[in-house]
């Protein structure tokens, strides 16, 4: 079971140490060896939450195995199952008193009760018990909890001088000070130029500088970094807290109310870095902690549903997502993440019918209307698709920004394959006009124009810079081989063919497009064989399957000729 590594890889510990409970001959080893073959499958699938009633048949039956016990507990905190958690952490910390799984699952426990002598307790003496940041800013909160003021602001002080930990030990110091009254201290620390703290500062942590503002009565400079961070907010809370501010009225500092909301902080700030770095399971535990402590941290909520997605587990994700409401600042956030489960689960429809209600529910959200166009595009509704990027650019446009070439080439795709090509064109250009040589926007314009006959030296400069710029891409390289095939220099083509069906080897069109040059340098053998097995690639979309069977009947020549194209090789 691929478990964090900071954890113990629990389940491949199991598979080393099972032989006792696999004693032969013996019924209870049977089903011992079903359990453990079942929970070893719903490991490698990161099925954590199937995994569960295994490792606890295993469990009962040895009660003592260590290994089991934290696979158990790695696996209930991961799908939010916090009394199997609690139960087999306790009896993991018996077993193993370094055990970090263990430590994790009873640290949040006692935040979440605000019971701090308890959590001062776990992370007591010099061994580290989950990870060194972690264990330091929870005795600092755990401090602050039991009334201990400067005995927390010296860990702190202790933290920040960890590597690259200053500015988040800061922070934590200017919410401590906040949530004492001190509001005053807490600005002074996020402004103090020489610290830094200000621009590092997550969503989270520009909303509780603007209250910190507001409560100085400075409520011009509240505004001001209200419409700087979050320009055209439309999330109820922002712009209450807007107005509040214009009408010279403060608001009460409630981004955390308790030193344990400060730890569900310090949670949800480790799961963001793990997941940044690619550590997913890691960031899927600390992401549940941050929850558990603080239910209404709803961008930890999100970053399990991408978690889950991450590790191919859809109705885990669905799960997460479902538990942001829809009036929730990532409430949209949650609704598309539901709607790319859904197309993973074959549900597109569904996904497009959800995604329809919330940008009419929605009318001045620009992401909306691009996610719903992403969504058509892929559903081939190509000039619906086109309307919603429409929507999405002049949404854009009046809250006075500008589309990025990501969306104006999504657009152009759309006008491409709804036959609007004037308008196509249009789009592709604009797209260049802001990265002009961006390789995938250069392909997909030469390579058009190419199939067009168009502009043929135009098309070839665009498509050997893209093949410059992403020399990688058997797609690219495709597009350049075809691009000399179509100005009739087929030894040119072939290699770049070659490479290209080499680079990927399944695609039909690639297959096709290699018969096609095989033939046009007289290797009429070879490219029978290519036509078959792009035939066996099939169905490809943008493939004419009855042409591709007429070639390997008659041939390129006769093929070409019967579609009106001139012949491969004119006569002088």
């Amino acid at each position: 079971m691929p478990f964090p590594q900071q954890f113990r890889p629990a389940l491949l510990a199991l598979l080393m140490s099972t032989a006792a409970v696999l004693a032969p001959d013996s019924g209870q080893a049977q089903n011992a060896a079903g359990a453990f073959l079942a929970a070893r499958e719903a490991g490698v699938l990161n099925d954590f939450a199937g995994s569960l009633p295994y490792l606890e048949r295993l469990h009962a039956d040895d009660p003592q195995n260590v290994n089991t016990l934290e696979g158990l507990v790695v696996s209930a905190l991961s799908v939010g199952e916090r009394e199997i958690a609690i139960r087999n952490a306790q009896a993991l910390n018996v077993l193993d008193p370094t055990s970090r799984s263990a430590a994790i699952v009873l640290l949040t426990k006692a935040f979440d009760e605000q019971d701090y002598a308890a959590a001062l307790d776990i992370i007591s003496g010099d061994t580290v018990r989950v990870h060194p940041l972690i264990d330091g800013l929870a005795r600092a909160w755990a401090h602050l909890g039991a009334g201990r003021m400067s005995e927390a602001l010296d860990t702190l002080d202790q933290v920040g001088g960890m590597d690259g930990m200053q500015d988040f030990s800061l922070y934590c110091r200017a919410l401590a000070l906040a949530l004492a009254g001190d509001v005053e201290g807490a600005v002074e620390i996020i402004e103090d130029p020489d610290a830094g703290v200000a621009a590092a500062l997550n969503r989270r942590g520009y909303i509780a500088y603007a209250q910190l503002l507001g409560l100085t009565e400075r409520f011009d400079d509240a505004i001001a970094l209200i419409d700087s961070v979050f320009p055209g907010a439309s999330d109820p809370a922002l712009v209450h807290m807007r107005e509040s501010y214009a009408a010279g009225q403060a608001l009460p500092f409630n981004v955390i109310s308790s030193p344990a909301q400060g730890m569900a902080e310090v949670y949800g700030v480790m799961a963001s870095a793990m997941q940044s770095s690619d550590n997913a399971l890691e960031a899927l535990l600390y992401a549940q902690a941050a929850v558990w402590v603080n239910p209404a941290l709803s961008d930890a909520q999100l970053m399990i549903g991408q978690v889950f997605e991450f590790l191919d587990q859809p109705q885990a994700a669905a799960a997460a997502y479902d538990a942001i409401p829809d009036g929730d600042v990532f409430g949209t956030a949650a609704r598309m993440g539901r709607a790319q489960v859904l197309e993973t689960l074959d549900r597109r429809d569904e996904a497009i019918a959800d995604l329809t209600a919330m940008a009419q529910e929605n009318p001045q959200s620009f992401a909306a209307q691009s996610v719903l166009g992403d969504f058509l595009r892929r559903n081939d509704q190509f000039a619906e698709s086109a309307q919603a990027y429409t929507r999405a650019i002049d949404l854009l446009t009046a809250a006075g920004g500008r589309p990025d070439w990501q969306l104006l080439f999504a657009r152009a795709v759309a006008y491409s394959r709804a036959d609007d090509w004037p308008a196509a064109e249009a789009d592709f250009r604009a797209a260049l006009a802001l990265q002009p040589d961006q390789p995938t926007v250069l392909n997909y314009l030469g390579y058009s124009l190419i199939e067009r006959g168009e502009n043929y030296d135009e098309a070839l400069d665009m498509i050997e810079r893209a093949v410059a710029g992403d020399p990688t891409s058997g797609y690219v390289l495709d597009s350049l081989a075809w691009a000399l095939f179509k100005l009739g220099r087929y030894d040119e083509a072939l290699p770049h063919m070659e490479r290209s069906v080499e680079m990927e080897p399944t695609d039909a069109i690639l297959n096709d497009h290699l018969g096609d040059v095989y033939w046009a340098v007289g290797r009429q053998r070879e490219a029978r064989f290519q036509w078959r097995r792009a035939i066996s690639f099939l169905p490809a979309e943008n493939l004419d399957e009855e042409q591709l069977r007429r070639k390997l009947e008659v041939g390129l020549d006769v093929v070409r000729a019967e579609a009106g194209e001139p012949p491969l090789h004119p006569a002088n």
